[in-house]
């Protein structure tokens, strides 16, 4: 399995920290070298190990801020 390359570019916060000292972070990210996205997904404090997430483009992050917006 090839590996996974990751920087993670901006910090943009904390949503949550789990008894295991991982943190549910929201983050922009750029894999494999390509363009940083939105980024939300555990993380240990070293940012060297994580957990499944999910990686938004800008255009489907303001989709999900305008819909959290009006509800």
């Amino acid at each position: 399995m090839a590996e996974i390359k990751y920087e993670v570019v901006k910090h943009i916060g904390v949503l949550s920290e789990g008894n295991n000292g991982w943190k549910k972070e929201v983050n922009l990210v750029s894999w494999n070298d390509r363009p940083a996205k939105y980024d939300i997904r555990d993380w240990d404090e070293n940012h060297e190990k994580m957990g499944k997430g999910i990686t938004l483009s800008e255009n489907e992050m303001q989709n999900l801020i305008d819909l959290l917006n009006n509800n």
